[in-house]
């Protein structure tokens, strides 16, 4: 799990990612060029980013790949600039290095790879780096979303156990008391199993964001929850919910998800003073 993340403070993705981290309370940093001058002036003091002694990009790219365990460069298309400065710097010093063209997989493809490769390195301190706003004025609001589904489907399948019937055969009655027959029971076994940060940061997430990271969520919450002929009660529930009988498992999951998401929206204010 990553325990820092860092960037050059750059609009774009350098500065979607400082975001993100902010956001979700997770440790940031990173090196800043002399006079913490970016794109769009002087970076704001609540970026904790440390000053290099010279105005150089180069300098500080450097800098921020040698003090990180990987390198994430996402962009639209091939790589150039500082952005394919920065993808030799890491190579060249044999540093985990994962570029994302989202001109060739969509943003879910895309955290599954992310949320992948950071296992497989085992990378704890996250370089992320890209085109600034100027070059490509989207990228700000996809690394946005891109890190947050990434981060979100790690919660889940972090925290998610086997199904109720996984473990070995038991009888049918049986069964039906340990699976959750009401959405709530389903959402209150999600929320049971998160820790109290992931709580925090799930309920930090936004309603768009929440409703397209279900399509990520649904195989192994429908496995878990037995969700369809084998869990018809809880189905019933879930397609009382939505009013329509036509309603599938993975329909489902997104209503279950969406409760999740409510519950800890309600005691998001509990959650932050608890922490201070």
């Amino acid at each position: 799990m990553v325990k820092k993340i860092i960037s050059g403070g750059q609009t774009g993705v350098d500065r979607a990612a400082l975001d993100f981290a902010i956001k979700f309370d997770i440790p940031h940093g990173g090196w800043i060029v002399k006079g913490r001058l970016a794109e769009d002036g002087v970076l704001d003091e609540r970026y904790m980013l440390q000053e290099i002694q010279e105005f150089s990009y180069p300098k500080r790219t450097l800098k921020n790949v040698l003090d990180s365990d990987g390198t994430l460069i996402i962009s639209h298309g091939p790589l150039t600039g500082g952005s394919d400065y920065t993808s030799k710097m890491a190579v060249s010093r044999n540093q985990p290095c994962l570029h994302i063209d989202l001109s060739q997989m969509g943003p879910f493809q895309a955290a599954e790879k992310i949320r992948t490769w950071i296992f497989e390195n085992r990378i704890e301190v996250l370089n992320v780096g890209g085109p600034r706003h100027s070059k490509d004025p989207k990228m700000y609001e996809h690394v946005m979303g891109i890190l947050e589904t990434a981060f979100f489907i790690d919660i889940i399948n972090t925290h998610m156990p086997m199904s109720a019937g996984a473990s070995g055969p038991s009888p049918k009655n049986e069964l039906a008391l340990q699976l959750p027959q009401t959405i709530d029971q389903a959402a209150d076994a999600l929320i049971f199993d998160m820790s109290f940060a992931d709580r925090t940061k799930v309920a930090n997430l936004s309603s768009f964001r929440l409703k397209s990271l279900a399509q990520s969520m649904s195989e192994d919450i429908i496995s878990r929850f037995l969700i369809g002929e084998k869990n018809s009660q809880l189905m019933s529930a879930c397609r009382e919910v939505a009013g329509s009988d036509e309603y599938d498992e993975n329909a489902a999951v997104q209503i279950i998800l969406k409760r999740v998401w409510e519950k800890l929206r309600q005691k998001r204010n509990v959650l932050k003073v608890v922490k201070s």
